[in-house]
């Protein structure tokens, strides 16, 4: 497991380190929000602990930058107790907090939870057959599609129109492709057939059908799922 320590005093990090390498972890140092962002661009992260306080870009901002393409697990800290600044943070998608100076076995037993629910309760990062784009999110395993928490409920041939949308979030179908792909054969005329089964999906998982937020119509080209 790689966790991402992140925080501008370099004996904090250090001295996390220690902790994290003994119990298997690999070390990943950032000392200010940019650096850990890079970091996470450029390596497959699965733990972050993030201090708030830093130069360059603080805690928050990150933790902010973050959360808008991962959900990675996040532990933050701080130096202050006050209470808002756990609630601004837990608000902003921290998943845990501690407040230093702090007991490292008690950082570790947290790290530990965090990662055991990331990997064994359905992280979506993790979990192979899982497609998600914003609050839509199929699990190809289970067959099931949810948007924003709640369970969608699709025909078969609807389900494998949004699944192959989806799975390849933000490219184009054209409506010839769309029809061979999900009835394995030959396209002839498929423009309505293929129109219909779109609009009853949009009608179950937008919000407003009429402006969809995932299931988009290029005009002249076909349909995609936005990749959000």
């Amino acid at each position: 497991m790689n966790i991402l320590v992140c925080d501008d005093d370099k004996e904090i990090v250090d001295a996390i380190g220690i902790y994290l390498e003994n119990e298997g972890y690999q070390l990943f140092k950032a000392f200010n929000g940019l650096e850990a962002i890079d970091i996470i661009k450029n390596q497959e992260i699965h733990l972050i602990i993030m201090d708030i306080m830093m130069p360059v870009m603080d805690g928050l901002r990150a933790t902010m930058k973050i959360r808008e393409e991962n959900n990675i697990p996040l532990i933050m800290l701080s130096a202050k107790s006050e209470d808002s600044d756990k609630i601004i943070g837990l608000n902003l998608g921290a998943d845990d907090y501690l407040t230093k100076p702090f007991n490292p076995l008690e950082l570790i037993a947290r790290v530990k939870s965090q990662l055991r629910r990331y990997t064994t309760l359905g992280s979506l990062e993790m979990k192979k057959n899982v497609f998600r784009t914003g609050g839509l999110v199929i699990d190809d395993e289970s067959k099931t599609i949810s948007v924003d928490g709640d369970e969608v409920h699709l025909t078969p041939v609807q389900y494998k129109i949004l699944t192959l949308l989806t799975e390849s979030a933000g490219r184009v179908f054209s409506i010839e492709d769309i029809y061979e792909k999900v009835w394995n054969e030959t396209a002839f005329s498929p423009e309505n057939t293929v129109s219909v089964h779109i609009r009853k999906i949009r009608e179950k998982i937008e919000i407003n059908p009429k402006e969809p937020k995932y299931l988009k119509v290029v005009w002249g080209v076909g349909y995609k799922v936005e990749k959000i």
